[in-house]
């Protein structure tokens, strides 16, 4: 790769070419851009790979501004369990008791929507026992692109998910549901008397001094700087590219919506699995993996073997464009946090993508390290 299209700050002056060559994978992979951060016992490293826009050959910004995706529900979790902590809401109270206006099952929790195990519906769509996709709003293709402006409110997509049957009764099961974070986001706006956006600046983001991570609302722009994200699509009998670097993430109220850095994700998960941001006993649940998805209260738990212990994360994707990384041990000693872009290579990242980031969490996390 040429050294144009390549870059790398290594804070403790030591090099670190599996992790540059980790990065790389991913654009060999399919995608357009990668900045990558590592904190780990040999200090921080931070890096990039590709371009920051088609037809140029500068490289990412390594503190580049991205659109994070599902990344965003750790950050909501973590504003439910604060409440919690606060006795605003109990964690096993049924959601419809705090909003008794949607008309939910009775039975649902709070746990259940932070845990994926409420039934509910997801307004984006799901995918049926048998692999069919049924869909919801359009989350991807011409129609995504053509509507990517659109606002919505979470209540309306509450309700377009209320409409469809609930996949399982409340507790039976798990099911991967965007809408349980958006009623997540209505159950802290109810019980904090403050807007979703207002109550994680003054909770999360201006305590840990995240200047560079933002609740953006229905406005489309992606501060600079920032790599630039493309989606690629079919119209009619053409595929088509699209620069969706601005777009409207209200579809993804809650459960995709929000912007960070690399730098701010690191700060946040090593904070948040550090103690600073909840009490002990609901970081523990937060990291206690449950059902088939390994998942706890807004984060995934994998254990990667008898070569690389435990690792937490949650990564996410916003509709088109626009990848992140948020992994760590679950102390927060260790963590990698990355943005990625997509471009107009005729490959489906995201067949790509599970490979490569197997080789990458292998090289940060692997190795006999423990992970705490």
């Amino acid at each position: 790769m040429s050294e144009s299209l390549r870059t790398a700050e290594n804070a403790t002056g030591q090099d670190r070419p599996d992790l540059q060559k980790a990065v790389e994978d991913f654009v060999d992979a399919g995608f357009a851009g990668v900045q990558m951060r590592v904190h780990d016992e040999r200090g921080a490293w931070a890096g990039t790979a590709g371009v920051r826009k088609l037809g140029e050959a500068a490289a990412p910004p390594p503190d580049g501004r991205f659109w994070i995706g599902s990344t965003t529900k750790t950050f909501v979790a973590t504003l439910v369990l604060q409440l919690v902590a606060d006795r605003a809401i109990g964690l096993d109270d049924p959601v419809a008791d705090h909003l008794p206006e949607l008309g939910l099952d009775g039975r649902i929790t709070v746990r259940m929507l932070l845990r994926h195990t409420s039934g509910l519906a997801s307004y984006t769509g799901d995918l049926d026992p048998d692999g069919t996709f049924v869909p919801g709003i359009p989350a991807a293709g011409k129609p995504w692109v053509d509507d990517r402006f659109h606002s919505y409110r979470p209540e309306e997509l509450v309700r377009f998910a209320l409409a469809k049957p609930a996949r399982f009764e409340p507790g039976a099961d798990q099911s991967y549901s965007n809408t349980n974070y958006t009623l997540a986001v209505l159950l802290i706006e109810k019980a904090a008397g403050r807007s979703y956006a207002e109550q994680m600046r003054l909770r999360i983001l201006q305590p840990l001094g995240l200047r560079d991570t933002a609740v953006p609302g229905d406005s489309p722009e992606l501060p600079a700087p920032h790599a630039h994200g493309y989606y690629r699509y079919q119209d009619g009998d053409q595929w088509k590219v699209v620069d969706v670097t601005r777009q409207n993430l209200t579809l993804l109220t809650g459960a995709g919506d929000m912007i960070s850095t690399t730098r701010d994700l690191h700060t946040f998960f090593s904070s948040l699995l550090g103690g600073a941001l909840l009490p002990a006993p609901l970081l523990a649940e937060m990291r206690t993996p449950h059902g088939m998805l390994g998942y706890g209260l807004g984060l995934f738990v994998q254990d990667l073997g008898p070569d690389g212990g435990t690792v937490v994360h949650h990564n996410g994707g916003a509709p088109g464009g626009y990848g992140a990384l948020m992994i760590a041990s679950p102390d927060g000693s260790r963590t990698l946090t990355a943005g990625l872009t997509t471009g107009d290579a005729d490959v489906d990242p995201a067949r790509a993508f599970p490979e490569a980031l197997d080789r990458l969490i292998r090289a940060v996390f692997g190795n006999g390290r423990t992970t705490g």
